[in-house]
């Protein structure tokens, strides 16, 4: 649409004959709005009209030729309504239309006389509205009035003699206008440089002396600023003309040299890399001691010893991405697509890093946050950070940490030393040529250490946010900005990160899967990624979801899927021998098929679990492990003795003490559980918690121990089916434990259907685990050792007798 535009021109020398109402009248006149713009009394402007209301505005003027033409207050609103327009404008005449070849109108318009805005008659097609002639407080004549006035003409001449855009007629007229008045109208419609709402708030001051003091102000002001910005233009100048005889005199050696021949490889290179420096991007003080050095290695014979350390080191200042970015915008629909498409579940993971996308889109500059994943091998933490490159449309590079034990791999080495490198950091930074990529930190959690430092504290710089935009790699010896780089850590276990450098770092959990989030990846992600990897074309395979359910459940036992990939790798492999062999039919994966291939079932958890409690004394514990959760035996029996106590299983001293104290509170409260109260007087006890390699320890495991010496002594063997964990204490108590998740995961793996936790853990189920992950499986809580037991052993016969049949059923149902 077009603009209402206005170019001031002189005044006319004579004074305008004021048409329309005396002062003092009040009848409704129409109004024009412009944008951008004040008229002021006196002052003939050339407006062009382009709003529609504005150009029937003035085709519906008859002999009258008397217009109100105000300011907008916001020069973007198109349609401007009363409250849009400033309270104060001025009386104008239109002399001349002129229609143009786009349907605007040029109206020449002179201002007569300032108007105070009444009553607004009319709003559509175009406004009128009803005004007041605001009367001008002329001055008196004193030497004051005359000074200022005086020196207002004298600053405007000076002014008009230094700009390069304004007429030297103005400082005649300026000269030849006597009213203080119509002067100081004159001078604010010629100034270009005052802005509208400088002209509107001269236009509103009735006070002619004061006008001329604010004018004033504004020249004295411009004055200073042309005297400035001469100056700085006259410094530039001098700069340049050295430049350019500093450039005359370089050309002139380069074409001596070229003449006699001396051009040689080594003054390319120094050329080539002064160009690469120039254009590096780098601080002033990098870039200062880097044409230092650059200086240096110009005066440096090439056969000299050091000649080649310090190319090298020129080098590598010259090619790192200084100010070089990504820099593209960042679409939060199409990141989630790609987290998506990528990865099954794991939505708090993807939830953070959609938060962050959209932290960065709203402010652009924000530092990037250091993320740590924490979970078992196998759920996807790596290829999860080169799935939030892919959508972040940014590069990625992974520095693997694991058995890093020299500080030097992460800092580099001083420039002293002979063959010394910066440090991964800078090295993939170089490799990826972007100062905001993504950096995976893998398996930081197996950082070493020795006596050539500790990596981990040197990390403890790179990933704090505070202090990584100054990042000083000691070959370099510069401070390199590394806050826009988006770190990613992972690790299997927190117990061995020290606790800092933890700190630093914003922990997200990814924990394992259900059997059906196994099922679901399988048939989305491994199934289609095997076979193509095998060369098998899709057409001649199919795999129900049945024999993948049968896969996950009997040929791996883990949290993650990276064992279910490889049990499917083999099916494939398998397959494409049966094609190469010649027998290209296409196959379907039915359980016979898969034992078969895989051989006969490798893990029986569902039906270990129903198998070894048929006997009382056995109770199932949950464990967390660093490579998830899993189910744990403990088996207690007795024996003819003398009141001992046994212990066995390569237990650990927390462990150890939580079955003291459980067997402490089944000896206080025997006579509850209907035992003698001395029962331990000519029994020994044993407790043993298989898989004795393997070391074990913690609390958690408490209310299993005293859940199995109570089936053991009242001879009442555990519900099927059943787990439990917490930990207790000597009155009873059931105290809250770690890790709910991986345990409760490990517990439906195993074919659990009851789960026992603390009640103080029902926060965590709510929090960490979603309706289909519960599903098929009822959470007991518990506060009391008591309510343990009235869920675990069964009280009646009937409830005996049913337990078996589900114990029956579970052995016979599994193939």
């Amino acid at each position: 649409m077009p603009n209402d535009f206005v170019s001031v021109i002189k005044p006319s020398a004579t004074k305008s004959e004021n048409t329309g109402e005396s002062s003092g009248a009040s009848r409704a006149i129409p109004v024009l709005p412009v944008r951008d713009t004040v008229l002021f009394p006196h002052a003939v402007l050339p407006l062009t009209v382009g709003r529609e209301s504005s150009i029937q505005l003035i085709q519906s003027l008859g002999e009258e030729k008397s217009i109100l033409v105000v300011a907008q207050r916001d020069a973007r609103q198109d349609s401007p309504l009363a409250a849009d327009l400033y309270s104060v404008g001025t009386r104008a005449t239109v002399h001349k239309v002129v229609k143009m070849p786009n349907q605007s109108l040029f109206v020449f318009t002179e201002g007569n006389e300032r108007v105070k805005m009444g009553e607004f008659t009319q709003l559509t097609p175009f406004m009128t509205a009803e005004y007041e002639v605001i009367d001008e407080a002329e001055p008196g004549v004193s030497p004051e009035a005359e000074a200022l006035q005086r020196n207002v003409v004298s600053q405007f001449q000076n002014i008009v003699t230094s700009s390069p855009t304004l007429s030297d007629d103005l400082q005649t007229i300026a000269i030849n206008i006597d009213e203080p008045g119509r002067l100081s109208d004159f001078i604010a419609s010629s100034l270009p440089f005052l802005t509208t709402t400088d002209k509107q708030e001269l236009l509103e001051m009735p006070n002619v002396t004061a006008r001329l003091e604010r004018i004033n102000k504004h020249l004295a002001k411009e004055l200073e600023v042309q005297q400035l910005r001469n100056k700085i233009q006259s410094e530039v100048q001098d700069s340049v003309q050295q430049s350019q005889r500093d450039y005359y005199l370089r050309e002139q050696l380069k074409a001596i040299q070229k003449e006699l021949g001396d051009l040689d490889d080594t003054q390319k290179d120094i050329a080539d890399l002064k160009e690469k420096i120039e254009n590096a991007g780098m601080p002033d003080e990098v870039k200062k001691d880097a044409l230092k050095e650059l200086g240096r290695l110009s005066r440096m014979n090439p056969a000299a010893a050091d000649y080649s350390l310090t190319r090298n080191y020129v080098e590598w200042l010259a090619v790192l991405p200084w100010a070089k970015t990504s820099s593209s915008e960042v679409d939060i629909l199409k990141a989630k697509e790609i987290l998506d498409e990528d990865h099954y579940g794991l939505k708090k993971v993807k939830d953070r890093i959609l938060d962050y996308l959209s932290v960065r889109r709203l402010k652009p500059d924000m530092k990037g946050p250091i993320l740590c994943f924490v979970g078992p091998p196998g759920v996807g933490k790596t290829s999860l950070g080169r799935s939030i490159a892919r959508a972040l449309d940014r590069k990625f590079s992974r520095i693997s940490l694991g058995g890093m034990h020299d500080e030097a791999e992460i800092r580099g080495h001083r420039r002293t030393y002979i063959g010394a490198l910066p440090g991964q950091i800078i090295q993939h930074l170089k490799r990826v040529e972007v100062k905001d990529p993504v950096f995976m930190l893998d398996e930081i959690d197996k950082l070493g250490r020795d006596f050539r430092g500790d990596p981990a504290s040197a990390l403890l710089e790179t990933l704090d946010p505070e202090q990584n935009n100054t990042f000083r790699d000691n070959y370099l010896d510069q401070p390199f900005d590394l806050s826009k780089v988006l770190f990613i850590c992972t690790a299997n276990q927190l117990d061995t990160i020290p606790g800092p450098l933890l700190d630093r770092m914003e922990i997200i959990e990814l924990t394992g899967y259900t059997e059906e989030e196994k099922v679901n990846i399988a048939i989305k992600y491994l199934i289609p990624r095997q076979t193509k990897e095998n060369g098998i074309n899709p057409d001649l395979i199919e795999f129900p979801q049945e024999s993948v359910h049968l896969i996950a459940r009997h040929y791996t036992r883990e949290a993650g899927v990276r064992k279910l990939e490889q049990q499917i790798g083999t099916v494939c492999r398998k397959l494409a021998r049966r094609i190469a062999e010649g027998k290209d039919t296409k196959l379907v994966i039915t359980p016979e098929i898969v034992h078969e291939f895989l051989g006969g079932i490798k893990v029986r958890v569902d039906t270990e679990i129903a198998e070894r409690t048929k006997r009382s004394g056995v109770a199932v514990g949950l464990a967390w492990t660093p490579a998830g959760g899993d189910v744990l035996f403990i088996e207690a029996n007795k024996m003819k003795g003398k009141g001992g106590f046994t212990i066995t299983g390569q237990i650990g001293d927390v462990m150890k003490e939580s079955m003291q104290a459980a067997l402490t509170w089944v000896r206080s409260n025997a006579a509850a559980l209907g035992l003698d109260e001395d029962f331990t007087k000519d029994t020994d006890l044993h407790i043993h918690v298989p898989a004795g390699a393997i070391p074990k320890d913690g609390p958690s495991a408490g209310v299993t121990m005293a859940t199995a010496l109570v089936s053991l002594l009242t001879d009442t063997p555990v519900h099927p089916l059943t787990a439990m964990t917490g930990e207790i204490t000597l009155s009873g108590n059931v105290l809250p434990v770690g890790g709910i998740k991986e345990k409760f995961l490990a517990a439906k793996r195993a074919g659990v259907r009851d789960v026992i936790l603390p009640k103080d853990c029902k926060q965590q189920v709510d929090e960490d685990l979603t309706p289909d992950q519960i599903e098929g499986v009822t959470i007991h809580y518990a506060t009391r050792i008591e309510d343990v037991l009235a869920v675990a052993l069964p009280k009646t016969t009937s409830e005996l007798v049913q337990d078996e049949e589900v114990r029956e059923e579970v052995l016979h149902a599994t193939v």
